[in-house]
């Protein structure tokens, strides 16, 4: 059975087998040995951004990668991005920098451009990517307005190159599998809500995070866009109406240009209600829960970089489901790499980028005026 599989004849096997204990049934998976694929071919990749999401998430995905390889490097910090050069055996004539950084239309090593800037920085380094002739990945958010999504999509259209989200989430197996079961209605029956909290005690107050210009806003922008992108793909349905309410202290040096909290709900047409907040100012959320007429499915965590639980309970039966986890960056990577090769739709383009942006200024609009927005 693959890690994807569970029906509702998996489940039922599943519990069926399992030993009750104190109330609640508890399931394991055990994994067959997995022969990785022999070395294929592999696109060149240009990261452009060495911070710490870089250095110390995507850089070493490349390891795990199938179809994709580091050959280029864009810093500010020519130090920095030798050490990590040498590191990644990235040739010192592909280290450029953000003025230099359009002459990767030259490079032939470099197909695909990830894109690793503070939000306010997307737009401008994902047209010029698109005019230096190179696909494109950048990170979420897509950018801080819906204007600057609509002239990325547009560029990289007129380019005739590839523009994806990095929303890595949807690329991972835990997060693919709460999909499969929340939309499966014999197993926990029509949906009614979907529940999702993400939030942590942001830190330094210097951060580009809690900087508007360059974040486009607070925690709604960073972390609440992985709750409002669950009950999107958990319904696989589009909002019709959102609420929402907003608290931030303004007399907290961190929360000068930007908010805390954000509480939001969202209807669907279907008659699903999501109810999310994000904080960058309490203790750390990370949830996603899953609520039918029969039952639940919850992970928890459910966005971190590693250690994801999904939890299911049908009735009274309690299950916990083991699945193999995989590097998030690793496989965003190679899908893009794999739709390139292959002249396919990334999951994730642009147009899902945008979309978000828009229910984000939506939100924003409810918190400010107190009203219901249609969407």
């Amino acid at each position: 059975m693959s890690d994807l599989s569970l029906t509702r004849r998996d489940f039922m096997k599943q519990t069926g087998a399992a030993s009750l204990i104190g109330g609640a049934i508890t399931t394991t998976t055990s994994f067959a040995q997995r022969v990785p694929d022999p070395p294929g071919k592999k696109l060149g990749w240009a990261i452009v951004g060495l911070g710490s999401l870089a250095i110390n998430q995507i850089l070493p995905g490349f390891a795990k990668s199938e179809k994709s390889k580091v050959t280029a490097l864009v810093s500010g910090n020519r130090e920095k991005a030798e050490k990590l050069a040498a590191r990644y055996g990235v040739n010192p004539k592909n280290i450029y920098n953000y003025q230099t950084y359009d002459q990767l239309k030259n490079n032939p090593e470099v197909d695909i451009i990830y894109i690793v800037l503070p939000n306010g920085m997307h737009a401008e380094y994902t047209i010029r990517g698109a005019q230096a002739g190179k696909h494109i990945l950048t990170e979420k958010p897509m950018a801080n307005t819906p204007k600057d999504c609509e002239e990325m999509i547009a560029a990289c259209k007129k380019a005739g190159k590839k523009l994806m989200v990095a929303y890595r989430c949807r690329y991972e197996p835990f997060n693919q599998t709460l999909i499969k079961l929340a939309q499966d209605k014999e197993l926990i029956g029509p949906l009614r809500a979907v529940i999702s909290d993400h939030g942590f005690n942001i830190g330094d107050p210097k951060q580009w995070r809690l900087n508007k210009a360059l974040a486009g806003g607070g925690s709604l922008m960073d972390i609440g866009l992985y709750a409002l992108q669950a009950t999107r793909y958990c319904t696989g349905e589009e909002p019709t109406e959102i609420n929402a309410m907003e608290y931030t202290d303004r007399n907290d040096v961190r929360f000068k240009e930007v908010e805390d909290m954000i509480n939001f709900q969202l209807r669907f047409p279907s008659g699903v209600l999501g109810q999310c907040t994000s904080s960058y100012g309490y203790y750390g959320q990370n949830h996603i829960r899953v609520v039918g007429t029969k039952g639940w499915v919850e992970l928890e965590p459910a966005t971190g970089y590693t250690g994801a639980r999904l939890r299911m309970k049908i009735g009274p039966n309690l299950t916990e489901r083991d699945i193999r986890p995989v590097d998030h960056f690793a496989a965003e990577m190679d899908h893009l790499s794999e739709c390139v090769m292959n002249d396919k739709e990334p999951l994730t383009p642009g147009e899902e980028g945008l979309r978000d942006l828009k229910y984000m200024m939506a939100i924003y609009e409810a918190a400010r005026t107190g009203k219901t927005v249609k969407v």
